[in-house]
């Protein structure tokens, strides 16, 4: 039986299934399963469809084909990430998943988006998620996308099942060893793509809306914060929570995202620091000694590419 997680974002999935350790092999291998259930599910419909994406959002979908994975995040008019849609499109319909409790906002915000554009938005919750590693037996009417963590994402029927054998103990420290941030975990209201490596963005396209903040902190470079991989002190039991301080220096310098127990790497964590942070500094991630690994150089811009220390 699965041990579930009882509070957090993920409240209500499986913790693990009695061994992390080998639940971690399984992803590694390619043949885990986990069920990302609490995922919620947008279609968008319609012959203007890809067009209209293209203009709303930081990704470039107006060529995407069928098939194609893509992940689009919907800015501010003054840059930062309201909404992320991880999606793929089959040809007739873009269909995506964002955080749980964020589809209905997003639904909101794409139809007051609609005016004369032939387009259809609409919540799938017909529809649930997993993350099925490589596996090549699933049904081929189940729409699936390639997972920025390795894998594929399965979109299937909320009425079947696959035999999830990987709890998100496993699925979170491989994301997190990977550097993969997810969006309102990692990130906060005042989060720019810039500070977390662009991911979802495309700087070659048309106006979008907060196109210029991006565009003017790739530019210039040295966005005000930058996401780090933080090592944990492994002699400690506990782990941080999200949204715990990151201290450097007896000050708060920034926030942490997930955290997990990697089965090589030991405890790890995704963090946001201010920009200024010297990047081998040792800093405290809610109390916990950690030492950082850079993942956005302080300085990255079009003009400034000094190399990760």
């Amino acid at each position: 039986m699965p041990v579930l997680l009882d509070s957090g974002p993920d409240e209500g999935l499986a913790w693990h299934y009695g061994n992390p350790v080998t639940e971690a092999r399984s992803l590694v291998a390619g043949n885990g399963v986990v069920d990302l259930h609490n995922r919620e599910i947008v279609e968008i419909s319609g012959p203007d469809r890809l067009s209209w994406l293209h203009s709303l959002t930081t990704q470039h979908l107006s060529a995407l084909t069928p098939g194609d994975s893509t992940t689009a995040l919907i800015l501010s008019p003054t840059g930062h990430i309201e909404h992320v849609l991880h999606g793929v499109d089959d040809g007739t319909s873009f269909l995506a998943w964002t955080e749980p409790s964020r589809a209905d906002a997003l639904v909101d915000f794409l139809l007051r988006m609609r005016f004369a554009m032939r387009v259809e938005v609409a919540r799938r919750t017909d529809l649930t998620l997993a993350w099925t590693g490589h596996r090549v037996d699933l049904d081929p009417a189940w729409r699936s996308r390639r997972s920025e963590v390795g894998g594929s994402e399965v979109f299937l029927p909320a009425g079947e099942s696959l035999e999830a054998n990987v709890g998100t103990w496993a699925f979170d420290a491989q994301r997190i060893a990977a550097g993969v941030p997810r969006i309102f975990v990692d990130t906060d209201f005042k989060t720019i793509p810039n500070e977390i490596g662009l991911m979802g963005t495309h700087l070659d396209k048309g106006c979008y809306r907060g196109q210029e903040t991006v565009a003017r902190v790739h530019t210039l470079g040295r966005p005000p914060r930058r996401l780090v991989q933080l090592h944990l002190d492994g002699s400690l039991s506990s782990l941080p929570e999200v949204g715990d301080p990151i201290e450097f220096g007896g000050r708060v310098v920034g926030f942490v995202g997930s955290s997990a127990r990697h089965h090589e790497l030991g405890p790890v964590a995704l963090g946001l620091v201010k920009r200024n942070v010297p990047v081998d500094a040792e800093v405290l991630a809610g109390g916990i000694a950690a030492a950082q690994e850079a993942l956005v150089d302080p300085d990255v811009g079009l003009h400034v590419r000094p190399v990760l220390g």
